[in-house]
């Protein structure tokens, strides 16, 4: 077993806020003696049906806790997600209904056993405990907080000032969350960093009930494959956890070196000292950084899929771009489902060529490739799948990956 300080080392790794040392090192070494695990709780609005690998980041760290030995608890907020969490938000969110928050959750809990063991964690609802509680006992909860500390939180701050309306079910949110903690009796939450202050109003409600106030921990954000912005349906620059094998792998090998090292640190098991050694293996020419790029990509994708489709999707990706010597980084180009579109009239789409005449050219030069295969019939005509993705070389350097939405 790990001694204290070094569970609290591997527990801190990646993080962006720790809070705090002195009391999590007295809570490990009383869960060692007393052979008793701690209560780690993580807890998620069910406000979207699927998540992608920035969402994981915080689910990696719980099952950090879990390989550890420590209990789980991964809490479905059913009861806030009808409030709807403020957080980082400049006005009042939409409530949802009932049937979106039990279907969401219903979605969510399942992707977060592609990471987490499903035999050692629990999964709450917080309406169990909310929706229970008498009007008094409510109002009691209400008043373990001020409306001045509340105003502390950014979010709220600037609203106010601006003249912006802030909803009184809005406070409810924060308070409804830290008496979560009150609930589970947790001694440790986490959250991404927009949660912060949630996460010490749980701290600071422990407290007022009487209990040993829970540590908190946030981590970072994830830049998606871009390397720039945070991941994002939005701005598609995302993987999302139910992506085919081939998709996951080729995104993967999509992204920077520099952000290969920030995936392992969020995303993988590596810890600090492999994340020092694979940097090491690099910078002295052991590795290739594309080595450890499909290292990485593999990764993921035996966690949510299987070890045998990611080896199968790094032998797609190797007969696609090694063995036809295209490059690894090819730009995609989005394109609708439809029957029978001819090539000449797709390359031209996809700016390979300036018009169909010359795009038939080179066709029946032998200059146009799709996945690595020659194509020489200007008058091919191919059908567009929904899901399907290729990708199109024209001449020795114009490569497109040609995706069907």
């Amino acid at each position: 077993m790990m001694s204290p300080q070094e569970q609290l080392e591997r527990i801190k790794f990646g993080t962006a806020d720790f809070i705090n040392d002195e009391d999590m090192l007295k809570k490990l070494k009383r869960s060692i003696e007393t052979k008793k695990p701690l209560n780690i709780k993580l807890g998620a609005d069910p406000t979207r049906p699927d998540i992608h690998l920035g969402h994981t980041v915080v689910i990696n760290k719980l099952k950090t806790f879990q390989d550890l030995g420590h209990k789980v608890s991964f809490l479905i907020g059913d009861f806030t997600a009808m409030i709807g969490d403020p957080s980082g938000k400049n006005s009042t969110r939409p409530m949802l209904t009932r049937e979106e928050i039990e279907e969401n959750g219903r979605s969510y809990a399942k992707q977060i056993f592609k990471i987490l063991d499903p035999d050692k964690t629990e999964i709450v609802y917080n309406s169990s405990w909310i929706m229970k509680m008498t009007p008094a006992e409510f109002i009691t909860m209400t008043s373990k907080y001020t409306v001045a500390q509340l105003l502390e939180r950014e979010d709220f701050t600037k609203r106010y000032r601006s003249g912006t309306p802030i909803g009184i079910h809005e406070f409810i949110y924060p308070l409804t969350q830290g008496y979560d903690s009150v609930a589970l009796k947790t001694d440790v939450e986490l959250g991404g960093t927009d949660q912060k202050f949630n996460l010490l109003v749980g701290r600071a409600m422990q407290a007022a009930y009487g209990m040993e106030a829970q540590c908190v921990l946030t981590m970072p954000i994830l830049e998606g494959i871009d390397g720039v912005n945070k991941m994002s349906k939005s701005l598609d620059n995302y993987i999302s956890v139910v992506d085919t094998p081939k998709d996951m792998f080729g995104k993967t090998m999509r992204i920077s070196d520099e952000l290969m090292y920030r995936w392992y640190e969020l995303l993988t098991d590596v810890g600090a000292a492999g994340l020092n050694q694979l940097r090491a293996d690099v910078t002295e020419g052991r590795k290739h950084p594309r080595t450890v790029k499909v290292e990485l990509a593999k990764f993921l994708i035996k966690r949510f899929h299987s070890q045998a489709e990611a080896q199968a999707a790094e032998d797609e990706f190797n007969r696609i771009f090694v063995e036809k010597g295209l490059p690894d980084e090819v730009p995609d180009f989005e394109v609708t489902a439809e029957d029978q579109v001819g090539l000449a009239a797709l390359m031209v789409k996809a700016q390979l060529a300036a018009s169909n005449s010359e795009a038939g050219r080179l066709i029946q030069g032998g200059g146009v490739q799709i996945d690595g295969e020659k194509v020489s019939d200007p008058r091919l005509k191919i059908d567009l799948k929904s899901g399907a993705s290729f990708v199109l070389k024209a001449g020795k350097k114009k490569f497109v990956k040609i995706v069907v939405k």
